[in-house]
Formats: structure tokens, sequence, C-alpha cells
């Protein structure tokens, strides 16, 4: 099989190149990102691992271009692929709400429209279980559950956005294979730096300043979490099986305020009401001492608890690391700012011992 893989070198996309090379299926894969690897570095042939098991291709899919000619250079790209899977994904400038907007939703139309033109028989998209609309108790939901998204969320509703492109892609384009991969919390060692970059940023420092202070979290805190291996794991039976549709990936178990305490060293948390965490966040975000809005503590507490019964029986799926393992690897990749050589996941220096 001939896989191309948009975001490849991402956290996600790490896994699946991983996946993907030790696989006497997938016999060539093609890596389309914003950022390629040095031509120089490419032609010596000297990509560390799993990097060198892709064709890299660049194209910015939120480029100031015409949509015919970013769609065109995809389409090259995707010539000859029996799937395209989509997992590019843009997070910052967090306050650029509409260069966002650009890059994830119109960004999917593009990669679906080029998936056409190319004429490729398989369309895989990430999507996330923050799609779906809130849930305030631990009952696990099936793929029929509506995504109507969080009401603030930008995260969210871009998530939304892209699900919706995807309806109108399978109704012009009946012949055309769709899934949807509506994930937990993506963790994994490797992505420590950039998470930390993402969610957390200056605000880590603040919090060093008083060592052993109790941990602060919002009330009624919970995450269900997939570790990126047992996710690129799904992606390959979806594309091997060419199976369309939607599909809930997640581990079963959920991590909640006490188990992020012990992660994070100290048995003690300051349980505070939502509302109060997520002004903080926002008051921090707007002065750019926070890198992500107060937006993220509502959605952290109303993601449905996802069933992944479906993955399980169609796909033989079963993830190999719980919501807790996978959380805690990501927390010791923050504190070591942890990454690989591609540049979305770079490493960083890690937090200094208290």
């Amino acid at each position: 099989m001939r896989v191309a893989v948009v975001g490849a070198s991402g956290n996600v996309g790490t896994a699946l190149l991983r996946r993907f090379a030790d696989d006497a299926t997938v016999t060539s894969v093609v890596g389309i990102v914003r950022r390629p690897p040095p031509a120089a570095v490419v032609a010596a042939r000297d990509l560390p691992a799993p990097y060198d098991v892709a064709r890299w291709v660049g194209c910015d899919l939120a480029a100031q271009e015409s949509d015919d000619a970013v769609v065109h250079r995809l389409a090259a790209a995707f010539a000859g692929a029996d799937a395209v899977v989509h997992l590019a994904w843009a997070h910052r400038p967090s306050h650029d709400r509409a260069g966002l907007h650009r890059a994830n939703v119109h960004g999917a139309r593009r990669v679906a429209d080029a998936a056409v033109l190319a004429g490729v028989p398989h369309l895989v998209v990430a999507s996330a279980g923050a799609a779906y609309s809130p849930a305030d108790d631990d009952e696990p939901r099936t793929e029929s559950w509506p995504t109507g998204g969080h009401p603030d969320s930008a995260f969210s509703a871009d998530k939304v956005a892209v699900e919706g492109a995807l309806d109108d892609v399978e109704r012009l384009h009946p012949g055309l294979v769709v899934t949807r991969v509506r994930s937990g919390w993506v963790a994994q060692r490797a992505a420590g730096r950039q998470v930390m970059d993402t969610y957390v940023g200056r605000l880590g420092a603040l919090t060093r300043l008083v060592p052993g202070r109790p941990v602060p979290l919002p009330r009624g805190l919970r995450l269900q979490a997939v570790h990126a291996d047992d996710l690129a794991a799904a992606y390959r039976e979806i594309v091997v099986r060419r199976h369309g549709g939607a599909f809930n990936i997640a581990a079963p178990d959920l991590v909640r305020e006490d188990d992020i305490a012990a992660l994070v060293g100290t048995a003690r948390v300051r349980d505070l009401p939502p509302g109060l965490v997520r002004a903080a966040v926002e008051t921090a975000w707007r002065a750019r001492i926070a890198p992500a809005p107060g937006s993220w503590i509502g959605l952290a507490r109303s993601v449905p608890v996802l069933d992944t019964a479906r993955a399980r029986r169609l796909l033989s799926w079963t993830p190999l690391h719980s919501s807790a393992s996978a959380v805690a690897e990501l927390v010791a990749g923050m504190i070591g700012a942890d990454g690989t050589a591609s540049p979305p996941l770079r490493p960083g220096r890690g937090v200094p011992p208290r």
C-alpha cells in the first residue's frame, strides 16, 4: 500500500511513521508537512528514524494562495496513494483565531479536495472527542453521540467544522471512503516539550516558585487519554482494512484531579471552582502569559467518555497503555522537555529540579 500522511512530523504523525516502519503492508509513505527536512539532509539519506521511512513534500495548508494552487500541489503529492491520512492541526498562535481557522478548517477542505482530484479511494481525518456535544457524566458514548462541540472552545468549534466539511465531501463524492478518528487526549513522552509550550507555557515557571505547593485544579476535571502508539495502531488498521465512518479511540480509564497531582509529585490538590480557574487562565492568556485560553478548562471537564467498542470489533484494536500510564509518560516528557528531530517536536530545556 501507498499512504500519504499530511502532518507526518507531528505528535500522531511521528507515532504513525514508527508504526509503518516495520509494516510490510505499507510499502510507500509520503509525508506532507509545512517544514520539510532540508534537501541536503534528505539527499545524504541522513534522516533519523522514524522520519527516514517517508519521502517528504513541503506544503503549507494555510498558504495565502489560491485554493487551486494548494490543491494541485497536494494532489501531486497524493498521486497513486491508496489512502490519505490527514493529521495536521495548528494550535498556535492561539490569539489568531482567523489564522487557526484557515489552517485547520480551510486546510482540511483543501486536503479533501486534493484527495478527490488525485482519485485517492480513502480519506482518513483526525477528529477528536472534543467534537462531541458536552456530557457531564461518566457514561461512555458511542460514535452516534451528537457532534455539536463545546459552545465556547475554538478547538472544539474547528473540529466540528471539519466534521461538517467531511459530511459535504461524503455527499458530493459517494465513491470516496471517509473515516473520522475521534481520539482522546493524545500522549507520549516525545511530545513533552510541544505540549508544555502549547498548553502551559510560562505558567509552568510561575507554579515552580513555591516548591511543594498544592496543585490547583478545577473541580470535576477528567481526562481520557490514548497513547500515540496505540492511536497509530488504530490508524494502521483503518488504512489497511479501509473502514469508513467514525471511530472513537481512547484507553478506557479516566485520569482525575488526584491522579494528576500524584503524577507531578504531590499528594495535595487544591480543588478550585472551575469558573475561577477558567477566569484566571483566560486572564493569563490575554496577558500573553498562558499559551491557551481558559475555554480549555470547560472543554476538559465536558468531553464525553468515549466508547471504543466499534474499534475493538471492526479493527481488532486494543490499547496497550492506560490513560494513566500515557499521561504519566507525557508528564515526564514535559518535565524533561523531551522531543524528537522533527521541527514540531523539537526538544527544549528541561525543568530544573526543585
